[in-house]
């Protein structure tokens, strides 16, 4: 193609011909940021509406199924739902504790003090599980239009610089070069909004299961320290309602 043709002929596969090794590579990164963004948004909402699907009826069941088989039940689900994991953590800390008071080495420590902090250890480890790759997306969501308005400043430059070469400054001239430049600007834009919105919603979700996780962690010790779990105000609810449906 003649240098003059290229010049006033607008396309992004012509600006990625005529960028330099700096151009390619801002294209490059986004495309990269771009991927693994996707890939966590899909990878992280299929995590989330998992746990949302399933978790509800492991905790029912895991409330209705006798004590000892309640065990088995929590080691049968799978690795990814996090409060089988909890409970199990729960009752391994119990049983932990009291062979530790059996052969006098627990000191002082309280029973539910001991299971309280092996629960909030279970819930953070958890919650790191949930809230990995959160910190990539964000970053993404802020620096993505930087970078290609950075690609658009080096675009730009370079097409001034073959324009000035040309010795041709008409406006049809300046146009191509100019245009396919702000592309790496939409192009970071593309990136990044995709991004925050993942980001905005997986925390708001994450939100909502971190915060059953401490409600099912209070539930749980109040059952192994008591005996017996302490009904919830939803639980009072729930069995208002099935009364009135019962006596309609």
């Amino acid at each position: 193609m003649h240098p003059t043709e290229a010049l006033t002929t607008m396309s992004f596969a012509n600006f990625l011909r005529m960028t330099d090794a700096v151009g390619l590579f801002v294209f490059g990164l986004l495309i990269l940021m771009s991927i693994v963004s996707w890939y966590f948004i899909f990878l992280k909402s299929a995590r989330v509406i998992r746990i949302r699907t399933r978790s509800s009826r492991v905790v029912t069941t895991f409330w209705k199924t006798p004590a000892d088989q309640a065990i088995g039940y929590l080691e049968r689900q799978p690795d990814w739902e996090p409060f089988s994991k909890i409970a199990l953590d729960g009752e391994f800390a119990m049983q932990h504790h009291d062979q530790l008071t059996e052969d006098r080495v627990s000191g002082t420590l309280h029973r539910a003090e001991f299971l309280d902090r092996a629960l909030r250890s279970s819930i953070s480890r958890e919650t790191d599980r949930l809230e990995t790759g959160l910190t990539f997306l964000a970053t993404v969501g802020s620096t993505a239009p930087f970078v290609g308005l950075f690609g658009t400043v080096w675009g730009i430059f370079h097409a001034l610089v073959r324009i000035g070469a040309s010795g041709e400054t008409s406006l049809d001239q300046v146009a191509g070069p100019v245009g396919e430049a702000l592309i790496m600007t939409a192009l970071g834009l593309a990136v990044a909004v995709p991004a925050v919105l993942g980001y905005n919603l997986l925390v708001r979700n994450n939100r909502v299961i971190i915060a059953s996780f401490h409600a099912f962690a209070e539930d749980l010790l109040a059952y192994l320290t008591t005996g017996a779990r302490v009904p919830s105000s939803m639980d009072h609810h729930r069995e208002h309602r099935l009364m009135k449906k019962a006596a309609a």
